[in-house]
């Protein structure tokens, strides 16, 4: 059986994360910031990622935002850019 993931914040880690959870303007910066809380008080990501949040998620992405956390920071939780869908078709903007 695999070991379940664990985290340990610091108290400069817990009050920058309650911050985000708490007043970001970016809904899913708030559910990821909420979900690392959550493990780092000892729920599981497991069920944290199927009834401890807003909506279900697969417990692995769960484990990739702490994964990501853990090495990048709250910067780790952001979206890069070029995710998602491309546009089927683009505009062009030369003009004659």
């Amino acid at each position: 059986m695999a070991k379940p993931i664990e985290i340990t914040l610091t108290s400069e880690q817990q009050l920058e994360l309650e911050d985000v959870r708490d007043h970001s303007s970016l809904p899913y910066l708030r559910e990821r910031a909420a979900a690392i809380l959550k493990i780092a008080d000892g729920q599981s990501g497991r069920q944290t990622a199927l009834s401890g949040l807003l909506k279900q998620h697969w417990p692995d992405t769960v484990y990739e935002w702490v994964k990501r956390y853990q090495t990048a920071g709250i910067a780790g939780l952001v979206i890069r850019p070029g995710r998602g869908r491309k546009p089927a078709f683009f505009r062009t903007t030369r003009m004659k």
